[in-house]
């Protein structure tokens, strides 16, 4: 039997808020969510253009060494990889379109979160910030 991740959905649009450990905010993003297989297989692949304040958060069954590559993507990414808690593991800044070079950070991850390249940086994001979620609630279910 597999875990496949699924979203309780909220009466808010999804966001995530990017915080500093001591809680004050760094930036709030708004999500499209990939939690099925093919909703992250697809993931931001050929597209033009995405907003400044939005992303992508990958929701994953379980916690895992997770591994990505820009093959067919076109923008420029950051990707931002969370535990089971939402605490920042590390960050990968402005991966390369089209390459695929693999891509990932120390740790087992449950989330990853793609904006626009330079967005890490602009806004001051580092390893030990934190995700909260606002407008859903990430959760595996069968």
């Amino acid at each position: 039997m597999t875990l496949s991740a699924t979203i309780t959905a909220c009466a808010d649009e999804p966001r995530v808020a990017l915080n500093a450990p001591d809680g004050s905010s760094r930036a709030v993003v708004k999500l499209e969510v990939a939690n099925t297989p093919s909703s992250r297989e697809l993931g931001l692949m050929y597209r033009k253009h995405l907003d400044e304040d939005a992303g992508m958060i990958f929701v994953f069954p379980t916690a895992a060494h997770q591994s990505f590559w820009m093959k067919n993507t076109i923008i420029p990414l950051d990707m931002i990889f969370a535990d089971e808690h939402g605490k920042v593991l590390g960050i990968v800044e402005t991966a390369e379109p089209f390459s695929e070079r693999p891509l990932s950070v120390d740790g087992d991850s449950l989330y990853v979160l793609e904006v626009n390249g330079g967005f890490s940086r602009r806004h001051h994001l580092k390893a030990g910030d934190q995700m909260k979620f606002l407008g859903f609630v990430p959760s595996a279910g069968e």
